[in-house]
Order: C-alpha cells, then structure tokens, then sequence
C-alpha cells in the first residue's frame, strides 16, 4: 500500500510537470510577435511527442539502465517482462519512466526560447530526437543514474531536481542554437546597439509563469518519490519561498534601474527563482529558500540587460535558466542543512562557517557542485553546437529573410495564429479599400513571400 500511495504521487506530480508544456508555450507566444503566434503551439506538440519516442526508445536506457559511469546499456524501447538495471519492469518502473519523461521534456522546452521568430521548423525534429534521446539522458545518468557526478572523490553531487540536470542543460543547448543561429532581423542598430522587440501579449507570459510556476511543486514535489513523513511538503515549501523572493528581488532590481516594474522582468525573476530552488529544494532549510531565490531574482535582470547587449535572447532563457540553473547548483553546497544532505555528502558552507560542520568537507562539496556546472557545460555544449551544425550545413537552421518578415505562422504552417489580424474580413466593415480588405488565402500569402516582397 505505501508503494502504491508512493507512485500515486508521483502520477500526480507527473501529471503537473507535464503541464508545463503549456506554460512555455503560452511563455514564448506572449514574448512573440503576432505573426509567429502560432508556430509556438505546432513547436510545443511536435517537440513533446518526438521527446517522448526518443526517449522510449533510447533515452530512458542511457539515463536509468545501470551499466557503467558513462550510460546505462538496459532498457531500451522500454517494455513488458524487459529486465532494466538488473530489475524486472513494473508498473512502478514505468512510472518512473513516465515521470523522466516529463523532465527530459521540460529540459527541452527550454532550448528554444533563444530561437523564437527565425528558425527552421525542421530544426526541432532533429535537434529533439538528438537531445531526447542522447543529450539529457547522458547527463541524467551523470548524476542521477550512478554516473561519473554520482561519486567525485567520495562525495555525490546534489541536485535534488535538476538546477543543472534539467535547467542549465536545455540553457546551454539553447546557447548552442543562438550562436549559430544569429539575432532575429531588426534587433540591432547598424552600431551594434540592441533595439527592444516587444512581445505581443504580456498576459499570455503572465498566464505562462503561473502555469510553469504551479507545475513546478510537481518538479520539486514529486521528486521526493514517496510520501513517507510527508517531507514533500517541505520541498513545495521551499519551492513557493524562492519563487516568491524571485518575483520581489527581479522587481526591486528593475524599478531601481529604470524606475519601473517591467512585466517580463518580473516573470522571469519568478522563473529564476523557481529554477535556482530546483537543485537545493530537498536539501536546505526554509531560511535559506528566499535568499536563494530573491539572489536568483536579482541575477536574472543584470544578466538579461547584459546579455542582450550581445545576442538575441527574446526570452531571457539564458539567464533564467542558464545562470539561475548554476546558482542553484552551487547554492546546494553553501546552504545543504546538515539534516538534509545525502548520504557522503558535505554540509554547505554556511554550516562549515557558522555551525558545527567541517569547513573542508563543506567546501569540498561546494567544488564538486562546481565540476557538476563544468561537466553539463561541456557535454551539453559540444554534442548541442555539433548538431546544430550539421543542420546548418544540410538543411538548414535560420528560415530565408523574406520568411521571417512574413511571420513563421504564414511561412512554416500556411495559417495565421491571429487570422483577424493579417486577414480582414469582407463581412466587417474596415473602411479600407476592396483590394486591402479582401480575404487573402494561406496559399496565396505565402506565394508572394520572395526576395522582393520582403
């Protein structure tokens, strides 16, 4: 019966992680123009089900099938009476499957945040099979699987939910596209100073934030995978104080630079927050989850204005994720409570410093949360700008100039995602002259788009 009640947690936790795709859909629309409203919703359904097969088929065995401290070698187009790290699968098993689906999944969303406006659609067909299949579950073994992270000189990194499994992963894989990728037409002046491109519709990423925001007790929550004494409820507990010192700190950091409270900026600053408690939300005391999230807050609005001075980052993923994703990791080794931490870990630096704890152990701790930011850096960084580079030279990874003018909406999918705003209708009176206000087919709207009509 615990075993049950323990994986009927987990299915509900699943369940609020999964939703999440929502809230970075509706994230990336709002910080979108109108005409690539729509392409955000096809990006987010196709992105998910590839994630998922590759995942199946591949993934979950190199993340979770035992084997060696590279990959695992069991479990692959995972089934029925399969025996995966030396145990028989259940139903238990693959709710646990289910649930890394879900973070492999989340862990991709982000990558293209940096992308919006100027990619090729084929683009996430290639990259989400690479990534689901070999990109996240390679790191997830690292550190989850019994890998490389899971023992570094006696002591285990730890991350409780993924700062850098999930988040700085899918950030770094995002650096990897926008460097080849380039800034979206118009973003910057013929001096290389950034011009701001707003988003259409602050509600929908305000709508994003609360639904990623609510997911997140399922991502921190649910990785308890019991609920034995209850103890998720001091992660959610955790989770909601950080998320709202983020929300405060971004806030403060932006009315005092501009003398106003920015809306993305507060977004993002709830987003950082949530993403810096990820790694430390099992292991650190209350006190510590605000300052956690309110540095996270104020790091995320220094790192969006100075990023964007260089490259075209229209979500802030970088630092929301990026940034936020390593000060959460190594948060864990300055805050771990001596109550909480794993078995061979160090206590945080905090409790080496102000408590009773050993001083080297904690900073040993620290350096291995440390190498854990190196290693996801580099393993992320140099299979994701690969990739993206065999794209670039064969199909292709930026749409043509015209096409990017048009909108993705109309060039990618042959459909509006607002048709009342591209197409007026004859039925309404627009008070325009019959040329301009008579419908205009899909078909025939992307004929017109060439060189010259962009």
């Amino acid at each position: 019966m615990a075993s049950e009640l323990n994986m009927v947690w987990v299915a509900v936790a699943c369940i609020l992680v999964f939703l999440m795709q929502a809230g970075f859909m509706f994230l990336e629309i709002g910080f979108s123009r109108q005409k690539n409203a729509g392409t955000g919703v096809a990006k987010i359904l196709v992105n998910f089900a590839i994630c998922t097969i590759a995942w199946w088929a591949v993934g979950y065995g190199i993340a979770e099938g035992g084997g060696n401290k590279i990959f695992g070698d069991s479990g692959f187009f995972f089934h029925f009476n399969q025996t995966v790290a030396g145990e028989l699968v259940t139903g238990e098993t693959a709710m646990l499957m289910l649930y890394g689906l879900a973070f492999c999944a989340v862990s991709l969303a982000i990558v293209w945040g940096t992308t919006l406006e100027r990619i090729k659609f084929g683009a996430y067909v290639i990259y989400a099979i690479v990534f689901g299949a070999v990109i996240y579950p390679l790191v997830a073994h690292a550190v989850w699987g019994g890998g490389l992270l899971s023992d570094i000189g006696g002591k285990p990194v730890m991350d409780f939910a993924g700062s850098s499994v999930v988040h700085l992963t899918g950030a770094v894989g995002a650096l990897a596209a926008l460097l080849l990728l380039g800034p979206r037409r118009g973003k910057y002046d013929a001096e290389g100073r950034p011009r701001a491109i707003p988003g259409h519709s602050m509600p929908l990423v305000g709508l994003g934030v609360i639904i990623l925001w609510i997911g997140w007790f399922g991502f921190n929550g649910g990785s308890t995978f019991e609920t034995t004494a209850s103890f998720f409820g001091e992660v959610m507990l955790n989770t909601q104080l950080a998320a709202a010192a983020g929300v405060i700190g971004a806030s403060l950091a932006v009315y005092l630079k501009g003398r106003a409270v920015d809306v993305g900026m507060a977004g993002n600053g709830a987003i950082a927050g949530l993403v810096g408690i990820t790694a430390p939300a099992g292991f650190v005391e209350y006190w510590a989850a605000p300052i956690i999230g309110l540095v996270a807050g104020v790091l995320v609005v220094f790192a969006v204005l100075a990023i964007d001075k260089y490259v075209d980052d229209p979500v802030g993923a970088l630092s929301a994720h990026g940034l936020a994703g390593i000060w959460g990791t190594l948060a864990v080794g300055i805050f771990a409570s001596p109550r909480l931490i794993s078995e061979g870990a160090g206590s945080g630096v905090w409790y080496g410093v102000f408590g009773d704890a050993s001083l080297s152990s904690a900073f040993g701790q620290l350096g291995v949360q440390g190498l854990a930011v190196l290693f996801t850096f580099a393993v992320v960084f140099v299979i994701s700008i690969a990739t993206f580079f065999g794209i670039k030279k064969t199909i292709g990874l930026r749409v043509p100039a015209a096409e990017e003018d048009a909108g993705l909406d109309i060039s990618s999918h042959g459909m509006y995602g607002y048709p009342e705003a591209f197409i007026p209708q004859p039925e309404y009176s627009t008070g325009l002259p019959e040329a301009v206000a008579r419908p205009v087919a899909p078909a025939a709207a992307a004929a017109r788009l060439t060189p010259e009509a962009g």
